[in-house]
C-alpha cells in the first residue's frame, strides 16, 4: 500500500492508491481544482492504477477520499474478518454463537457495500454497471445475506442445512479495486485456461487408454496389492492409480505386484512413466509459460499505455502556451511534484525539476512532462556530509593519526571479510558439541567480537546514519548480538546459582547467529544475482499468496461441508469404538489408518488447510484421497483430483513460469533512458557519490526519501548534498518489463484511447519490441 499523494490539504482529505480517468477535462476553472486534478493522474501513472473516474471537482474529492490509506486498510480488515469467520463457524476452531458470528458478517457486509457505493460515486455510472467486478460484488452480498437469513430461519427450527454462500467469500478478496494485482494474476490463468485444456485432455486421454490397457493385461491375473485389493479388475479404480502414478506418489508401489509377477510388464509402466510424468508434465509447464508470457505482455503492454495517456490527460489539465507551444510552468510543475510526492526532500525535488527542463527555461515541456511518473519511481539517495558526534565533542581525540588508522582499517573491505570468516568459525563452533568447556567458553569470545565490531562501526560511522530506517542489516547484526549476549549472561548466571538451566534460551539464539550467515552471501557476485532475484518478486509473491489463499479458501469450505466430523482424531489412550480407525469402521485395515493420518480431517477450518498444504506437497496424497473416499463414496476422489490440477499443474506451473520470466529480466537488466539522465544531471552538478561510499549498504541500500546524511570518515567526499540512484535491485519484475515495452514507444505517443487500451489482446497488433520479445 502507498502513502497518500496529498497531505494536510484544505481541500483534501487524502489521497491514496488505484484510480486513472475517463476523459482529461476539466470542469472548473480554479487552479487549485486543476492541480488536485492533475495530481490524481500522475499518481495513479505511477502506480499504474486504472480506475476511470468523474473530473469534476467534487468527483475528484470524494476519488481522493476513496483511495485514502485509512479506507484501503478498512476494507481489508473487513474482507480479513470476513474470510476469518469460518474458524469461528461450524465445524469451528474456536466455536462462537451464530448470532455473534452472523452481526460480524452483516458488518462486513454493509461495509462492502457502502465501499461499492461510494466508488459508484466516483466512476462514471455507465463504467460502473458495465464492470464485471461490481457486479460480483453485489451479487456475492445479496447471496451472502440470503443465505445467512434461510440458515438462521432453520437453524432456529433445528433443520440443519448447508452454508453454501461462505465459498463465495474470497470473491471479496478479489474483485474490490485494490485487489488489482491478483485480479491480473487470474485474468492470466483464464486467458491460459483455452490452451491448456486442450493438452490435459489429452493427458486424460492418454492416462485411460494406458488403464483400459493395463485392465486388460492385468485384471485377469487374479494380482492382489499389498493392501489386498483386486490389482486393476475396476477400470475407475485403475484410472485414479495411474493418475497417480503420474505425480510419482505411489511409486513403485502401484507397479510391484505385476513386476514381481513379470518383469516384463515393467515395461508398461516404465513406457507411461515416461510418456505421462516427463513429456506431457513438461508440456503443461511449455504451454503454461508460453501463454502466461504472451498474456502478461499484454497486461504490460496496457499499463505502458494507460499511463502515457494519464501523463498527457495530467499535462492537458495543467498546460498554458509559451510562444507556439503548451507547456507546464516551473511554478505549477513544483507544486504538483510537492502535491503528490510530499516526502521527498526540497533539493530531490529540485534535482527532478533540472532533469525535466533546460536551465535556461522557466517551463517544462510536454515530452519530459509524460516521464514525470517515471522520475518520481526512481528512489534517489539525497545525502549531506556532517561530522561524527565524538568529532564535535573531542575533535582532537577523533582526527588523530591513531583514529584515522582504525576508521581506515573499519572502511576498508578486509574488515567485512574478516568478520565474515568469524561468523563461519562460529558456525562451526554452534554445531561442535557445546557441552565441551573450550567451546563453550569460545561463546564469549566470539561474542566479544561481534560486540567489537559494532562498536567499531559506531566509532566510524555516524550512529544516525548506522541506524537508519533503511540499513536493515545493521539492525539485524545489532538485535542479534545484544539478544545473544542478555541470553547467554542470564543463562550463565541461573546455572551458577543453580536456579535454572534453560538451553533452550541459547538455542534460539544460536539459530538467530547462524542466519547472519545470509550476509556472506551478498560477497559472491552469482549468489547477489539470485539474492537480487528473489528481492524482485517478493511483492508479486504477495500475489500468488492471494491466489493461493483464494483457492485453499474455496476447497477448505467445499472440504469441510462434505467431509466434517467424517474422520475424527483420538488420543492414543482412547477407548472410544474404532479410536484406530480415526472413528470410522471403513478405516480398519486401510493405509489412511494404518499411517496414523486421523487428524489429516476437514473438522475446521486449520486442519482443511493442513490437508490442502499435505495436498500440495502431493506425497501420499492419494492415501489421503482413499481414505476420505472410503468413509464417504469412491467419487469423492473427484475432489482431490481437481484440487492437484488446479494448484498443482496450473498455479504451481505459471509460478515456475514467473520465477522463469524473474530470471531473464535480471540478467538482461540495463538501465533507463529516465535514470540515465538523473545520473547525467548528478554529474554535471557535481554531486554524484558512488555506491560503494554508502556505509555498510550490502543487501539494503539506504533508501530514505527524505534527507539522509552521509557522516563519519569523510575524507575525499565533497561537502554539501550528494545524490545517488538507488539500487537496481529494488525494482519489480513488472516494473521492469514495462519499462522494456515503454522503451520503444516514441516520445509523441499518447497511445490509443483509454477504452481501446482495456479492451486490447494479445493478438492486436502493436510496436514490435526486440528487447521486451527477447526479455520476456
Amino acid at each position: 500500500m502507498s502513502e497518500s499523494p496529498v497531505k494536510s490539504n484544505p481541500d483534501v482529505s487524502s489521497s491514496g492508491t488505484n484510480g486513472t480517468k475517463g476523459g482529461c477535462g476539466v470542469r472548473g476553472e480554479d487552479p487549485d481544482e486543476k492541480l488536485l486534478l492533475a495530481a490524481a493522474y500522475v499518481y495513479d501513472a505511477q502506480y499504474n492504477r486504472n480506475i476511470p473516474f468523474e473530473t469534476s471537482p467534487e468527483a475528484v474529492r470524494l476519488y481522493y477520499f476513496y483511495n485514502h490509506w485509512a479506507m484501503q486498510v478498512a476494507t481489508y480488515i473487513c474482507i480479513t474478518v470476513d474470510l476469518a469467520l469460518a474458524i469461528f463457524e461450524e465445524p469451528a476452531v474456536y466455536p462462537l454463537p451464530f448470532l455473534a458470528t452472523s452481526i460480524i458478517e452483516v458488518f462486513c457486509l454493509l461495509a462492502f457495500f457502502g465501499r461499492l457505493v461510494h466508488f459508484s460515486k466516483v466512476t462514471p455510472r455507465s463504467v460502473f454497471w458495465k464492470d464485471t467486478k461490481n457486479i460480483c460484488v453485489m451479487v456475492t452480498i445479496f447471496l451472502n445475506l440470503i443465505d445467512l437469513i434461510i440458515h438462521g430461519s432453520l437453524l432456529i427450527a433445528h433443520i440443519p442445512i448447508v452454508r453454501w454462500s461462505r465459498v463465495l467469500r474470497p470473491i471479496y478478496l478479489v474483485n474490490f479495486a485494490e485487489s488489482r494485482q491478483i485480479r491480473r494474476a487470474f485474468r492470466s490463468i483464464r486467458n491460459t485456461l483455452p490452451e491448456i485444456l486442450y493438452v490435459f485432455l489429452l493427458f486424460i486421454f492418454s492416462v485411460l487408454m494406458f488403464s483400459l490397457m493395463a485392465q486388460k493385461l492385468l485384471g485377469s491375473r487374479k494380482l492382489i496389492t499389498s493392501e489386498g485389493e483386486p490389482y486393476f479388475e475396476n477400470y475407475l479404480e485403475g484410472v485414479f492409480n495411474l493418475y497417480v502414478l503420474v505425480t510419482t506418489a505411489n511409486s513403485p508401489d502401484v507397479m510391484m505386484p505385476a513386476y514381481d509377477y513379470s518383469w516384463w510388464y515393467s515395461i508398461f509402466f516404465i513406457a507411461y512413466i515416461i510418456l505421462n510424468t516427463y513429456i506431457f508434465m513438461s508440456v503443461f509447464l511449455a504451454v503454461v509459460y508460453n501463454n502466461y508470457r504472451k498474456h502478461l505482455k499484454n497486461e504490460i503492454r496496457k499499463l505502458a499505455y494507460m499511463k502515457r495517456r494519464k501523463m498527457a490527460d495530467a499535462f492537458n489539465a495543467l498546460k498554458v502556451q509559451e510562444g507556439s507551444e503548451f507547456v507546464i510552468s516551473e511554478t505549477t510543475w513544483l507544486k504538483l511534484v510537492k502535491l503528490v510526492a510530499p516526502d521527498i526532500s526540497n533539493s530531490h525535488r529540485e534535482l527532478l525539476l533540472r532533469v525535466s527542463k533546460e536551465d535556461n527555461q522557466r517551463y517544462v515541456g510536454k515530452e519530459a512532462f509524460i516521464r514525470l511518473a517515471d522520475l518520481l519511481n526512481i528512489q534517489v539517495i539525497t545525502m549531506k556530509t556532517r561530522m561524527h558526534p565524538i568529532e564535535c565533542w573531542m575533535p582532537h581525540l577523533y582526527t588523530c593519526g591513531a583514529s584515522r588508522f582504525i576508521r581506515r582499517v573499519v572502511l576498508h573491505k578486509g574488515f567485512i571479510y574478516a568478520f565474515d570468516v568469524v561468523i563461519v568459525v562460529n558456525a562451526i563452533f554452534i554445531a561442535l558439541d557445546d557441552k565441551n568447556p573450550l567451546i563453550a567458553n569460545a561463546e564469549w569470545v566470539f561474542l566479544s567480537l561481534y560486540v567489537i565490531e559494532i562498536l567499531l562501526k559506531l566509532y566510524t560511522y555516524d550512529p544516525r546514519t548506522f541506524f537508519a530506517k533503511s540499513q536493515f542489516w545493521n539492525w539485524f547484526d545489532t538485535f542479534i548480538i545484544i539478544a545473544a549476549l542478555v541470553a547467554t549472561s542470564v543463562n550463565t548466571a541461573l546455572k551458577s546459582a543453580s536456579l535454572y538451566n534453560s538451553q533452550e534460551i541459547l538455542d534460539i539464539v544460536f539459530i538467530l547467529r547462524v542466519l547472519r550467515l545470509i550476509r556472506i552471501i551478498d560477497s559472491i557476485q552469482r549468489f547477489r544475482v539470485i539474492m537480487n532475484t528473489l528481492i524482485n518478486i517478493l511483492p508479486t509473491m504477495l500475489t500468488f499468496c492471494g491466489i493461493i489463499l483464494t483457492i485453499y479458501y474455496v476447497f477448505a469450505i467445499i472440504g469441510m461441508e462434505v467431509f466434517k466430523n467424517k474422520i475424527r482424531f483420538f488420543p492414543e489412550n482412547s477407548s472410544e469404538p474404532y479410536a484406530q480407525q480415526c472413528g470410522a469402521e471403513a478405516l480398519k485395515d486401510s493405509s489412511f489408518a494404518k499411517s496414523k493420518y486421523c487428524k489429516n480431517n476437514f473438522n475446521n477450518l486449520g486442519s482443511a488447510f493442513v490437508v490442502l498444504v499435505e495436498l500440495t506437497v502431493v506425497n501420499q496424497w492419494h492415501v489421503i484421497a482413499t481414505g476420505f473416499a472410503l468413509v464417504t463414496h469412491p467419487a469423492a476422489k473427484l475432489y482431490f483430483i481437481a484440487f492437484h490440477v488446479v494448484v498443482v499443474i496450473m498455479i504451481i506451473n505459471i509460478f515456475v513460469a514467473f520465477i522463469l520470466e524473474a530470471f531473464f529480466v535480471e540478467y538482461s537488466l540495463e538501465k533507463s533512458e529516465v535514470e540515465t539522465a538523473i545520473e547525467k544531471k548528478i554529474q554535471e552538478l557535481g554531486m554524484a557519490v558512488q555506491e560503494g561510499d554508502i556505509p555498510t549498504g550490502n543487501l539494503v541500500d539506504s533508501m530514505d526519501n527524505c534527507e539522509n546524511y552521509l557522516g563519519g570518515f569523510s575524507e575525499g567526499n565533497q561537502k554539501g548534498l550528494m545524490f545517488q540512484i538507488a539500487s537496481k535491485r529494488y525494482r519489480t519484475v513488472d516494473a521492469l518489463l514495462q519499462r522494456m515495452f515503454e522503451a520503444e514507444i516514441p516520445p509523441e505517443d499518447e497511445g490509443p484511447p483509454m477504452e481501446d487500451i482495456l479492451n486490447l489482446s494479445p493478438n492486436d497488433l502493436y510496436i514490435e519490441n526486440p528487447t521486451f520479445n527477447s526479455a520476456a
